[in-house]
């Protein structure tokens, strides 16, 4: 298979010649001429950024950072900077300074691209730390600039464009190539500082067609795009979607995701597990509230759902019968939750970290089809995933065409192909470590069924060892708590102890109105948390959200915590993912009282 027609800039240059009236890009809620972007004018966008990052300087490889919310602009500004042959290094919004610092510093990049005035006033403060930046170009035309090394993305594009740029460009053009770096992205950091993960031309040109084989996208399919673009999930699989003709529509809001999902009805949406979990407590928790009988065709809609699902995956018979209460169940039960999502999603990625199996077989029972893969920012995102005709509830489906896959010591999950990373950047060390006879260690346990398809079984590095000898994985313990609608965060702690404890922090919108309905009086969050009802009412929850776990997994013991793991605090990465060591840190005093000590 040749990959140089699927190198990322042809295939959006074909899509723009073929449907140059076409939509491309839209921005939720933005007003023009960002609400919709046409191929012809996205072409032309992302043209003029790249002789604008020539004209400041930029050459072959050169590194330039995007530090903004979702956007049609952050798109633009990731082609135009991948026109001139520049790497495009992206910043989660949410880093604080030393984060983004860091970075910056490490990638040595020559532009700063930011959206808004919050994150203007910190390039400005990056530009005075890192002596590598040279200009700053912002997206949001209400910014006041305070430098002429600074520029308005609009203000760029209503400007004649500098005069032997456009040689230039096309020379570039010309010789684009697979072995161009196409990004660095730099890993979260859970410990220590975070690695730039080298991402080149030929890494992504490798998901287009793996993809095609694997997804039932079509051209004109709407996609929005809520995860954030600086994570390779999002942007892997927004690649893809303009790749294949799609029109992509971004939030830069993640509070308003359920009326950007009601008003734009995606037909794909990429999805962690965390969200899928929030919509079905959502769901629990109404069923619980409403009448017996409705509790009851709730109960038997889902029976239905069930049996359907796995009939329709040749797993089970599919009798008239069953067929018959399907559409009862879909006409009473089923179209009113579809129509929630939208109504008319044909398919949710969802990747990240791992999907408890029950929520799962929820999705799966009232047709939403949720297809769960695994990958990594060193695969380019996907290794393994379900398809709409291979849906296992716990497993990752199976491995990709062009990948390969094997099990080493311990079981850990080898992979090497052409989605596998160059290397970390300016790490030799590191990058030698992390493969084996040119194998990527991904540092995940794993097991393939006879179908081959993959489950992830314990993160290696992450295992916990009680004192009694025996593992927990603290993500699958986590993963059945989290389902619970009272709560929000949860870390457990079992390693070198005799029991599982966990660190919970509530879901206080719930708590308090369900503390409401139970008349509790109390004068402060803190007080809330340590009302005897409010105790039991956690304590009931865990027993009835660990009964599928093993009795040394269970979590014995539990501290509500007044404030949630925020970013600010340097207790969570910008994936969501827990610092457990400074969580254990900053949460000592109750960790030990949970012990007795």
């Amino acid at each position: 298979m040749s990959l140089e027609q699927y190198h990322l800039i042809r295939l959006l240059q074909q899509r723009s010649a073929e449907s140059p009236a076409a939509i491309a890009l839209e921005g939720f809620e933005m007003s023009a001429p960002w609400q919709q972007v046409s191929w012809q004018s996205f072409d032309e966008i992302s043209g003029r950024i790249a002789r604008w990052a020539i004209d400041m300087g930029l050459q072959v490889q050169d590194r330039a950072v995007i530090l903004s919310e979702n956007c049609p602009q952050w798109t633009c500004a990731d082609v135009g900077l991948l026109k001139a042959r520049a790497v495009v290094v992206p910043i989660y919004p949410t880093s604080t300074l030393e984060q983004a610092a860091y970075i910056v510093k490490d990638a040595e990049a020559k532009l700063l691209i930011v959206g808004d005035a919050e994150q203007y006033a910190m390039a400005r403060e990056l530009q005075a730390l890192c002596p590598s930046v040279e200009h700053i170009l912002v997206f949001d035309a209400r910014v006041a600039l305070v430098d002429d090394r600074h520029l308005h993305l609009d203000s760029l594009l209503s400007a004649p464009p500098a005069a032997g740029t456009g040689d230039e460009l096309e020379q570039r053009l010309a010789q684009l190539s697979l072995d161009d770096l196409l990004t660095l992205i730099y890993t979260s950091g859970t410990t220590g500082d975070p690695k730039g993960v080298m991402l080149s031309q030929r890494n992504f040109a490798a998901t287009v067609p793996q993809h095609d084989d694997k997804l039932a996208f079509t051209p004109g399919d709407v996609s929005l795009a809520f995860l954030p673009l600086s994570h390779v999930f999002e942007r892997s699989w927004s690649f893809y979607v303009l790749c294949r003709g799609g029109r992509n529509v971004y939030l830069s809001d993640t509070a308003r995701v359920k009326e950007a999902i009601a008003e734009v009805r995606p037909h794909n949406l990429c999805v962690v597990p965390r969200f899928l979990e929030k919509v079905y407590s959502a769901v629990q928790d109404k069923v619980s509230r409403s009448s017996k009988a409705k509790r009851a065709l709730f109960a038997w809609a889902l029976g239905v759902g069930e049996r359907y699902f796995e009939a329709s995956q040749g797993r089970a018979g599919m009798g008239f019968g069953l067929a018959l209460q399907r559409r009862l169940a879909q006409r009473l039960v089923f179209s009113k939750l579809q129509q929630a999502l939208g109504g008319r999603l044909k398919f949710m990625p969802c990747g990240g970290a791992a999907l408890d199996t029950k929520v799962g077989r929820f999705f799966h029972a009232i047709e939403v089809p949720v297809l769960c893969g695994y990958g990594m920012t060193e695969t380019t995102a996907t290794v393994s995933c379900n398809t709409l005709n291979n849906r296992v509830a716990g497993s990752n489906g199976q491995v990709l065409p062009a990948v390969e896959l094997k099990l080493g010591q311990d079981n850990e999950i080898l992979v090497r192909g052409d989605t596998i990373m160059q290397g970390y950047y300016k790490r030799p060390q590191d990058t030698a470590a992390a493969f084996e006879d040119g194998w990527l260690k991904t540092g995940d346990a794993g097991r393939l069924d006879e179908q081959g398809n993959l489950y992830i079984t314990d993160r290696i590095k992450e295992l916990m060892k009680t004192s009694n000898g025996k593992y927990i994985a603290p993500q699958r313990v986590e993963g059945k708590v989290g389902c619970c609608p009272f709560i929000e965060q949860v870390a457990v702690i079992a390693d070198a102890r005799n029991y599982v404890t966990a660190l919970i922090v509530p879901a206080f919108e719930a708590l308090e109105v369900w503390a409401q309905e139970q008349g509790l009086k109390y004068g402060s969050t803190l007080e809330l948390l340590r009302h005897n009802q409010v105790i039991m009412h956690f304590e009931q929850r865990l027993l009835h959200l660990q009964q599928d776990l093993a009795g040394f997994e269970q979590i014995k013991k539990f501290t509500l915590l007044p404030e949630a793991f925020s970013m600010e605090a340097g207790l969570i990465t910008p994936t969501l993912k827990l610092k457990r060591k400074m969580i254990y840190h900053k949460y000592t005093r109750e960790i030990n009282a949970m012990y007795g000590s």
